[in-house]
């Protein structure tokens, strides 16, 4: 059998890579170990958080399924940093665990031009260093002319609770042990990476008194830009938050050496910005306590989720360290914490498209490459996807910039500076966060995905609708002038003055920090607009300065990234440049000067010796 793409792995990285291909008209098998763990939440049942929930916008601007499958599953919404700056808000959703899942496969399974089967990858199939398909465990082979991983927890995986050790991945299911040994063979370059997961806890035996509730936002939020939302904003799961203590501590520090992490049972590095309980204890002894949350995973079943207790220690152990908690002295423990190590491969070995520098047309995506979360995966998945079809129909690899999207900043980050530990994207990655924000993620993309072939003309037409009446928003506001007549008492009480020159613009009015453009509508000052456009046209106007500077920091990049450097360039012939920098440029081959100069290790001197290089034996970079 031969399909135009193979997809192995069913994660969110699988599932958004194989909906991208099988929507942009190419026959593909999508292998699973089990169908039912298709888009499944081994870990947290959440989506979107800090950076994490533009992520999922951007996705949804380029075409992708997350966003839409988490406005259908959700049972919590809350906006995090949305008393702070634009730049900083991002929609977290508490989805459920069971809904989610089945919506994700049963849209999978509309697909005409999708086949899923439920098998085991042995090894990949190789010719003269092009990819050629793949052979299941039981010894069948299938055909493709591009093929994609997104395997997940799953190579050569380890479940480690204290001293017991099994090879399984989540759920007790099978690891994928050939798999992991066929790549080596192959040339690349493995990491040993690890993760973990809490506690779930039985909801009946958790004492609600002695924890403190957080609702859901009592206003309407949505990920997808299609999506009208009607839930219950005062009917939404409530999470909680209770706190380690001293006995937590002193429970934990006593029993060091039996966590598999401290005993030595594990040898894969694990996640900084989200450490085990016991790593927590010992890297910030000075803290009297850490915040935990209890979280629903679904309407359907009672378990809780305890949220900051990842640990790997025994079970006996994990009894003692829950029951003391506060709430959860009775609690019953459904599900015990453990760690997971697996095989990913070194992200500096795969280009900018995602496909491998060592096998054509092979392709990899999410925590295979490195990274840790769901949404890193999903957005990994559809740009491997993407490009995986482009590769196929002899077009240019779809590449997202820095300055275009989070989703570019986390794939410049992998396959330019690497990673030796799970990575998660975070605010701070993006230098130009300021224009990457939660609500213009349809602007910066949704155009992308038009011309990629994944939105559709009716979902293209709002959005240029949506262009033209934020234009005409900030052409009315410049256009019409503050007189007396039209100055509400309102908005001359919220400056604290009783008269004021006039003659400015609404537009210019509106800079000033105290005034909302709602103040306009309300006092009938201007007509009212939708929410949408209002919120951008704010955002416009009360960072216009910044997010000019921000633009002016773009065209040094983009400029750098125009002196391309050639496939075929010896670096051994540039002389004085530091040998350090020298190593780092022959195994990462970057494609610019601006790629080259986010090399760590490649000092700004260097850059300089490069660009004289370019210049001397190219003619380049005039």
């Amino acid at each position: 059998m031969k399909y135009d793409i193979i997809v192995v792995g069913g994660g969110h990285a699988g599932c958004e890579a194989a909906h991208a291909t099988s929507k942009l008209g190419h026959k593909t098998a999508l292998i699973t170990g089990n169908i039912n763990n298709i888009a499944d939440m081994p870990c947290n049942p959440s989506i979107g958080g800090t950076a994490k929930g533009i992520v999922v916008r951007e996705i949804d601007a380029l075409g992708g399924l997350m966003g839409k499958i988490a406005d259908q599953s959700h049972i919590q919404l809350k906006m995090l940093n949305n008393s702070k700056g634009p730049a900083v808000r991002s929609l977290r959703a508490q989805a459920d665990k069971i809904t989610y899942p089945k919506i994700m496969l049963e849209t999978l399974q509309t697909l005409s031009n999708l086949n899923i089967i439920e098998a085991m990858v042995k090894k990949i199939l190789v010719k003269k260093s092009k990819i050629e398909g793949i052979e299941l465990e039981d010894g069948t082979k299938y055909f493709c002319n591009a093929l994609i991983l997104t395997t997940g927890t799953y190579l050569k995986s380890k479940i480690l609770i204290g001293c017991d050790i099994k090879e399984e991945g989540p759920h007790g299911e099978k690891s994928s042990y050939f798999l992991s040994e066929s790549l080596k063979e192959q040339g690349f370059e493995l990491l040993r990476l690890k993760t973990g997961t809490p506690q779930r806890i039985d909801r009946k035996t958790i004492d609600f008194d002695k924890i403190k509730a957080e609702e859901g936002d009592k206003t309407h939020w949505s990920f997808s830009f299609d999506t009208i939302p009607t839930y219950d904003v005062h009917n939404q799961e409530k999470c909680y938050i209770t706190y380690t203590n001293d006995k937590t501590h002193k429970i934990i520090n006593d029993n060091l050496k039996k966590s598999a992490m401290y005993s030595g049972n594990i040898k894969g590095t694990g996640t900084r910005y989200c450490p085990s309980i016991e790593d927590k204890i010992v890297r910030f002894a000075d803290k009297e306590r850490h915040q935990l949350f209890l979280e629903p995973e679904s309407l359907y079943y009672d378990d809780m989720y305890l949220q900051g207790f990842s640990t790997s220690m025994p079970i006996a152990v994990q009894e003692e360290m829950v029951k003391s908690l506060p709430g959860l002295e009775n609690a019953k423990i459904l599900q015990y914490a453990y760690a997971i190590e697996y095989d990913a491969i070194n992200p500096l070995q795969l280009k900018p498209s995602l496909e491998t520098k060592l096998i054509e047309n092979l392709f990899t995506a999410g925590q295979i490459n490195g990274t840790s979360g769901y949404e890193e995966a999903a957005s990994q998945g559809l740009i491997a996807g993407i490009n995986a079809s482009r590769k196929l129909t002899n077009q240019e690899a779809f590449i997202l910039k820095r300055n275009e999207a989070y989703i570019g900043v986390l794939i410049d980050d992998l396959v330019t500076k690497g990673t030796l530990e799970p990575y998660r994207l975070l605010t701070s990655r993006a230098e130009f966060r300021l224009i990457l924000r939660h609500d213009n993620a349809d602007l910066r993309l949704r155009e992308h995905g038009y011309k990629i072939g994944l939105i559709d003309q009716k979902r293209y037409d709002r959005l240029l609708e949506k262009k033209a009446n934020i234009n005409n928003l900030i052409s009315k506001l410049k256009t019409k002038k503050l007189t007396k007549s039209n100055i509400p008492s309102a908005i001359l009480k919220k400056l604290n003055i009783e008269t004021l020159n006039t003659g400015y613009s609404l537009y210019e009015f509106a800079k000033r920090p105290e005034i909302k453009l709602n103040d306009y509508f309300n006092a009938n000052i201007i007509d009212n607009w939708p929410n949408e456009i209002v919120e951008a046209v704010e955002f416009h106007i009360k960072y216009e300065g910044y997010i000019a500077k921000t633009y002016k920091e773009v065209e040094k990049m983009l400029k750098l990234e125009e002196k391309q450097i050639p496939a075929n360039i010896n670096y051994d012939n540039i002389k004085n440049i530091a040998s350090e920098a020298k190593e780092k440029l022959k195994k990462i081959k970057p494609l610019n000067i601006a790629q080259a100069s986010r090399i760590s290790g490649v000092n700004p001197v260097d850059i300089s010796l490069l660009v004289i290089y370019l210049k001397k034996e190219y003619g380049k970079n005039e």
